[in-house]
């Protein structure tokens, strides 16, 4: 498990108190916040006051569905400046998002936040939780500035770097399938032989807040380029194809979820996309009917995010053969228990996740699609907080699962 004190932090967990007044803001001198940054590339947009106990009240800025009372606010990541050694109390506010209509709140599932000095080694603290959908973190400062995030940030850069490090492998093709609402590109990535018997597709970075899956297809990508024995067998097998960073503007922007025109990137799969609304699933909408044109459609997809559940989601649409779909990915899941730390479990019964890839490409396509949620605060299979590295590792051994699972199901 990941150390919950580091050498120059210290961290203070106090036990959730019971029902407590909100604090009134006021004006407050001489604090050793010296201010909260949020300029830099993937920041959330946030606004902040004071307490009268010197509590920094942190609320956090919502973004909107399109034609929908829907809001969300769960992306966390900014850089506090302040005196060193000093302690600062943190409390988190807006976290009671709607989803149709209805009330939630991501207090509930936030459970812990990532620290760091540089933005590049983060530890994992945990939260205090506090009645009216409020969290409140204590920190020490090891220096002068200390980068706060919800999860361990995957940015824009990051992708420009593991795109730079793959492009010139022989075993890699990269393509622009399209341009996000503010003209960013869209890079598909081809791992492999595109005529090899089976192939796999991922989709991470749809909701912008959530990034373990940009790490889990690094660990992928990456274990598929190591050019020993293993890799060669899994790529005689299948061919893997990854759309790295559906929701770039977003990403960059620090928002939550939808795209810069109000659109869920994982929803209204169950239609042709907009091209002027969503750009970003029209590209891949196009890209995928092209593929199958060409007799190149892919065997199974994967749509990857971050929750605070970790669950498989099968959904249900009323298509012919469901039960062929449904031991599939009951397959699947069982593979995925062998070979990785997934532990969590699927949806059961009538679970139909509407609209989303994973509905959308079994009920339009006849592909079968998941979408597979992973926990971002804590793996229950590794007994820990989440971080890159547990995510690449998962990725590394889907290597494994895609291997046993197309030598198991046939078209």
């Amino acid at each position: 498990m990941h150390a919950l004190v580091a050498v120059a932090v210290t961290v203070t967990a106090l036990a959730a108190v019971a029902a407590e007044p909100v604090k009134s803001p006021v004006t407050v001198t001489n604090h050793p916040l010296e201010f909260i940054d949020a300029s830099f590339e993937n920041a959330s947009p946030v606004w902040y006051e004071f307490a009268p106990d010197g509590t920094v009240l942190v609320h956090l800025l919502y973004d909107h569905e399109r034609s929908s009372p829907n809001r969300a606010a769960g992306h966390i990541h900014f850089q506090l400046h302040a005196k060193p050694a000093s302690k600062l109390t943190l409390e988190f506010r807006n976290l009671d998002n709607v989803w149709n209509g209805v009330s939630g709140s991501v207090a509930r599932e936030l459970k812990a936040v990532v620290i760091s000095e540089d933005g590049r080694a983060w530890k994992s603290v945990p939260l205090e939780s506090l009645p009216e959908n409020r969290v409140r973190l204590h920190v020490e400062m090891p220096g002068p500035r200390l980068y706060v995030a919800r999860v361990e940030p995957y940015r824009l850069s990051n992708l420009d770097r593991f795109l730079a490090d793959i492009r010139t492998n022989h075993l890699v093709q990269i393509s622009v399938i399209g341009k996000t609402v503010q003209e960013r590109e869209l890079e598909m990535i081809c791992v492999g032989n595109p005529q090899a018997p089976f192939r796999v597709f991922l989709r991470a970075r749809a909701h912008a807040w959530e990034p373990g899956g940009n790490w889990i297809v690094e660990g992928l990508v990456h274990r598929l380029l190591k050019g020993d024995a293993d890799a060669d067998k899994f790529l005689e097998r299948y061919c893997v194809y990854v759309l790295p960073m559906a929701n770039k503007d977003a990403v960059a922007l620090g928002r939550t979820r939808f795209n810069l025109r109000g659109k869920d990137l994982n929803r209204n799969w169950d239609k042709p996309a907009d091209p002027q609304l969503a750009p970003e699933n029209f590209a891949l909408e196009k890209w995928l009917e092209d593929m199958m044109k060409a007799g190149k459609k892919p065997h199974l997809a994967m749509e990857l995010h971050n929750d605070g559940g970790g669950l498989l989601h099968i959904s249900r649409p009323p298509v012919p053969e469901l039960q062929r779909h449904l031991d599939r990915m009951a397959a699947l899941e069982e593979l995925l228990r062998k070979h990785t730390w997934f532990t969590e479990g699927s949806t059961k019964g009538s679970f139909r996740n509407f609209g989303t890839l994973g509905d959308g490409w079994l009920d339009r396509y006849g592909i079968d699609a998941v979408v597979h949620e992973f926990n971002c605060n804590w793996i229950a299979g590794l007994k820990d907080y989440p971080s890159a590295k547990h995510w690449q590792d998962y990725g590394d051994k889907l290597a494994t699962v895609f291997y046993e699972y197309f030598g198991a199901m046939k078209p």
